[in-house]
């Protein structure tokens, strides 16, 4: 009898696994809203989460709320230390899945979504170009004629409960936009934000680099917007981005706004080097 040949080792190092429920929520609604109509398109959509943790309560959250969106989405949480494979086996159920895996992101097919959140923070600057080329080379890949933009890996950071969350959304072709989201409620300044930047950024917060820039003009028309503070945090939010985008590439509405988010171009914010 031949020898069976062993399963390719994973990629990537395992993470610390931290993770709380309902910590994702943010991520979870922008790629609802904003990805939700490339998922309801798919013949067969499938969603990664990826380095979902030492539980897979954040794997059961995307299910929940992509479902919301396009109810036919099948997510499978991947993960890359055997042992917290077998601790979400109990969490199974119809249209979820465990596997052990990492940056080859070992499921059948292109998925539609891949998540990385918390995944990349452990890994060092210059190892994320070939971490966010290898996930982006698995993802669905654009409609031919145009109508269908391909899949997309949102991958960030937040804080432990998830009320500060900055991400990079990519597709097929590389990254597209950064996205600042937080419970306004809790926010001094938005550069309070600048702790939760991705790897890509987060040492490129210094003068002369574009994301330290766009920092410093958000305080700015945060402090300009403070008459609008009275009436509430949102409105004042609002206000300020509004601002913002007059010297930003701001992509999306007040709609998104409201929800303490804004999303500006990639290329805006992109490390000079």
């Amino acid at each position: 009898m031949a020898a069976r040949t062993p399963p390719p080792r994973p990629v990537g190092t395992v993470t610390r696994g931290t993770t709380h429920p309902n910590r994702l929520r943010r991520m979870d609604r922008w790629i609802a809203a904003v990805h939700g109509p490339v998922l309801r398109r798919a013949a067969e959509p499938l969603a990664v989460d990826l380095g979902y943790g030492a539980a897979p309560w954040t794997a059961v959250e995307l299910l929940v709320r992509l479902r919301g969106a396009a109810p036919r989405t099948r997510v499978v949480g991947v993960e890359i230390e055997p042992a917290r494979v077998t601790a979400a086996a109990r969490y199974l159920r119809p249209g979820l899945d465990f596997r052990r895996g990492g940056f080859e992101v070992p499921v059948p097919g292109r998925p539609q979504l891949i998540r990385a959140a918390n995944v990349l923070r452990q890994y060092e600057e210059d190892q994320v170009a070939g971490a966010w080329a290898r996930l982006c080379a698995r993802l669905a890949l654009p409609d031919a004629a145009g109508g269908d933009p391909g899949g997309l890996l949102v991958e960030g950071t937040c804080d432990e409960i998830g009320r500060r969350h900055v991400w990079v959304a990519l597709g097929p072709e590389g990254p597209r936009t950064v996205t600042f989201a937080t419970r306004l409620a809790s926010l001094d300044r938005p550069s309070d934000l600048a702790e939760r930047l991705p790897k890509a950024l987060i040492h490129r917060n210094v003068p002369g680099e574009p994301v330290h820039a766009f920092l410093r003009d958000f305080d700015r028309a945060w402090a300009a917007a403070a008459p609008f503070a009275s009436y509430g945090a949102r409105q004042r939010w609002i206000r300020a981005v509004r601002d913002l985008a007059a010297d930003w590439p701001v992509v999306d509405g007040p709609r998104r706004w409201r929800q303490g988010e804004v999303t500006v171009r990639w290329e805006a914010l992109a490390p000079r080097n």
